[in-house]
């Protein structure tokens, strides 16, 4: 057993026993520590820089002071999660000590296989993915606007905007968000003074719709609190804007401000778990801490920005999870997992014994905890595609909702349909919606609990003209909701009065309200239901029966001479509806 190392005090004066109790699970050995620790332990510098704590602790009777320890050691587990819930604050830990210990931590789990032998491969690395990328980088109006920015608060606030529109949504997608976003609000100052309601209508079909709310609350506070001027480092970003992680931080750093802070999203995890054939589940807390230290290794201090930018790009566009280009790769000499293919495939094409489901990390100990598990062996057919490992999710849970299109086709002034806002936090915080109800999914009063809902709204409604039209279903990122479509159309041509958090909109101001991509779909529905909606008469002809012969042009003139007339600029229900 490793010996533990002396702490500082003579014996019997509590230091041991105190210090033991209030690091926790930074209490290390010797071997964990490593041969460079001056000499004497520095926990006498630690104690030393806390006179007053510790001379209020020494008063204590020992029996407290054991008592304590008692209560902390029976269990960790509990005590972390104490720590965490309660309002105390932590006992404070030099910032070394915490980085040491977490890279012990790392370095005794995680075999040198799935590191990068020494500064010349991160040379490599570096010189030949800023090479690729000089030549073969997109032209994206975020680049441009950062590149030609002199400003460093507006290249932030350029940077920030589009890294907040990228997550978990297609770069093709956000262009023309971006610009739109960019033009109505040039700088912080612009955005703060913008209403949520105009934020959640450009943001509309974005999908994800907190984002832009969290956008406009950091703007607001740079401008109010921080006098307009942006935070420059990637820990002050993280720390004083709402909705700004590790990742948006660092990018943000690294990009306007020059600082060298690497960063790790989808692309980068895809590229790194192939670059170091890291088969565990990317999402756990040892490879996730791994990923984050070899994106900090590798960032080039020189383009820290265009460096993380750039592997990123080789995330989306080479090393892409289905299907990569791996004959296109800049640094397919350095990818271990290409290696890993062209052997196994020597070895299937050449009948060699060997097994390529044996890792070559071969750990000193146990299983290696980056490597795939045993029950994930090896598949040739995917190839590089056997890196990462997907992580295993839950599936969506599965809604139902029942929602009417209430519109009042003869409304003065054209047709109008009723909107309802939502609340201004949860699922589709502040959007607006068609009057919807949560039911059950097995349909089991339906109308009734819309037809509630709708007189909430609007009043008493002739509950025999609800009708179903069909339903739509949309996944959201952690539900699945099916809405049953209603429609109900009103005779009337006095407005309906409506109490507040409801509007009655024209067809054209729908379009362009605060919707969701969910309620475009449910009007579609409608529409769609509605007499002599198609736009087009080549739609009309389809549906008539193949089998039916085509007429004769004599047939055809009287089809034509017996046709009702319809006077021009007669009103129809079509005209009316647009």
């Amino acid at each position: 057993m490793t010996p533990r190392v002396p702490l500082c005090g003579a014996p019997g004066s509590g230091a041991e026993e105190w210090v033991r109790s209030v690091m926790g699970a930074y209490w290390l050995s010797r071997e964990a520590c490593g041969p460079d620790w001056p000499e004497p332990y520095p926990w006498n510098h630690w104690v030393a820089g806390r006179g007053t704590e510790w001379q209020a602790i020494m008063k204590k009777p020992r029996a407290a002071v054991g008592s304590r320890h008692r209560k902390q050691a029976s269990s960790q587990g509990g005590r972390e999660k104490h720590a965490l819930s309660s309002g105390q604050a932590k006992p404070s830990v030099p910032d070394g000590l915490a980085k040491r210990q977490e890279k012990v931590v790392l370095q005794t789990s995680v075999s040198p296989y799935h590191q990068f032998r020494d500064t010349a491969e991160v040379t490599v690395f570096r010189e030949s993915l800023l090479s690729w990328y000089d030549r073969e980088k997109r032209d994206l109006p975020w680049r441009r606007l950062a590149e030609g920015e002199v400003d460093l608060d507006r290249r932030a606030y350029a940077v920030w905007v589009s890294e907040v529109m990228l997550q978990q949504t297609q770069v093709a997608t956000v262009i023309d968000y971006y610009t739109k976003w960019m033009q109505k609000w040039p700088t912080l100052q612009d955005l703060a003074s913008a209403s949520l309601e105009e934020v959640n209508q450009l943001w509309a079909g974005l999908g994800y719709y907190s984002r832009g709310r969290r956008l406009q609350e950091g703007a607001r506070k740079v401008v109010e609190e921080l006098g307009g001027r942006m935070p420059r480092t990637a820990e002050s970003l993280q720390r004083l804007l709402p909705g700004v992680g590790r990742y948006t931080a660092g990018a943000i750093a690294s990009i306007a401000f020059g600082q060298a802070a690497g960063v790790v999203d989808g692309n980068v995890v895809r590229v790194l778990c192939r670059v170091r054939v890291i088969g565990a589940d990317p999402s756990s807390a040892l490879v996730s801490q791994q990923l984050w230290s070899l994106a900090q290794q590798l960032v080039d201090p020189a383009r820290p920005g265009d460096f993380n930018q750039a592997i990123m790009e080789l995330g989306a566009t080479v090393c892409t999870p289905q299907h990569p280009f791996c004959s296109q790769c800049p640094v397919q000499s350095l990818c271990q997992a290409h290696q890993r293919v062209e052997r196994a495939q020597l070895v299937a094409s050449q009948n060699l014994p060997g097994s390529p489901d044996v890792e070559e990390c071969a750990p000193s100990t146990g299983q290696c905890q980056l490597c795939a598990p045993p029950t994930e062996p090896w598949d040739l057919a995917l190839g590089v595609a056997n890196f990462p490992r997907k992580a295993s999710r839950r599936p969506p849970r599965e809604e139902c909702s029942a929602t009417c299109v209430l519109e009042q086709p003869r409304a003065l002034g054209g047709a109008r349909i009723l909107l309802v806002q939502r609340p201004n936090s949860g699922l589709l915080a502040g959007l607006w919606e068609f009057p919807s109800v949560t039911v059950e999914p097995s349909g089991q009063c339906q109308r009734q609990a819309l037809l509630q809902e709708l007189h909430s709204w609007a009043g008493p409604l002739p509950a025999t003209r609800l009708q179903h039209l069909g339903q739509v279903v949309h996944t959201f990122s952690h539900i699945k909701l099916t809405y049953q479509v209603y429609g109900l159309a009103l005779e009337g041509q006095a407005p309906v009065t409506t109490p507040p958090g409801a509007r009655w909109l024209t067809r054209e101001e729908f379009h362009t309200a605060a919707v969701s991509t969910a309620m475009k779909k449910v009007f579609r529905v409608y529409e769609g239901q509605q007499p002599r909606t198609c736009k087009s008469p080549k739609r009309s002809q389809a549906s008539v029966p193949s089998s039916r012969k085509k007429p004769s042009p004599g047939q055809q003139v009287l089809d034509c001479f017996f046709r009702p007339h319809i006077p021009t600029g007669a009103p129809t229900l079509n005209s009316v509806g647009q």
